[in-house]
């Protein structure tokens, strides 16, 4: 599932800033990147399985590798795990708790942008 309206879609920012804003809320990128594109996780163990929230995200500008990438968010996405085949994101029933929780990480995640005067584009 994507989320929508989380007035995170399109914010533009310096790659340290945005890992240093995503790393507060527990989201990590270790190894989910490559030149022009990086992406967030983090992982829910739950009763009904195993879900990642996912934030996308791919350089405006500069390379990620290098570290000197100007980076912007895409659509963030709630996907299902499934051993071995990996994440789906749609035609999933995904938990109410769930769902709430990663709508309030997101929240989190827009006011601290927000707070360094970074808006969405």
């Amino acid at each position: 599932m994507h989320f929508e309206n989380t007035k995170l879609e399109n914010i533009v920012a310096e790659q340290k800033l945005v890992e240093d804003v995503m790393a507060k809320q527990g989201l990590e990128s270790t190894g989910a990147w490559d030149y022009d594109r990086k992406t967030f996780d983090r992982r829910f163990d739950v009763r009904e399985g195993r879900f990642y929230l996912r934030v996308f995200t791919y350089a405006k500008s500069g390379d990620v590798g290098a570290n000197n990438a100007e980076l912007c968010i895409l659509k963030p996405a709630l996907g299902k795990y499934y051993y071995p085949h990996g994440v789906e994101y749609d035609n999933e029933e995904f938990p109410a708790h769930l769902v709430k929780k990663c709508e309030e990480i997101l929240a989190n995640v827009q006011k601290e942008f927000a707070a360094f005067g970074i808006q969405a584009q």
